[in-house]
């Protein structure tokens, strides 16, 4: 479980059931693309569509400013759901050693030293 108390900047979104469907490495930042799942806590909640768990919507998990990032281990593998849709899993784990933010999921592990974690949704 991830302790969204010590991440301000994820108010509203609940990062273990949502689905991560690339991630990307730029000057700076490290960028999750998320097919999130949003909380009421979020000014972009819905209530669920017919036949959904969850109010999902397009958004990015970034870590912003970033010193440096080590891959601890990385997976290309992808997950097809029901509707054929594809993704690379879940974030499983968001916590923080040291000066170091720690997330890992299916689509593997890497450690990044960068200012705390923001979501945006729809960006």
């Amino acid at each position: 479980m991830i302790d969204y108390v010590q991440f301000p900047g994820l108010a509203g979104v609940y990062l273990e059931d949502s689905y991560v469907l690339s991630i990307s490495e730029a000057a700076g930042q490290l960028t999750f693309e998320l097919d999130a799942v949003l909380t009421p806590e979020s000014p972009a909640y819905q209530a669920p569509r017919p036949g959904e768990q969850y109010c999902y919507a397009n958004g990015q998990l970034i870590f912003p400013n970033v010193v440096s990032i080590e891959w601890v281990t990385r997976s290309e593998h992808r997950f097809t759901d029901a509707s054929g849709e594809q993704d690379l899993g879940n974030v499983d784990v968001l916590a923080v050693d040291g000066q170091v933010f720690v997330v890992e999921g299916d689509w593997g592990k890497v450690r990044v030293v960068s200012d705390p974690p923001q979501f945006a949704v729809g960006v």
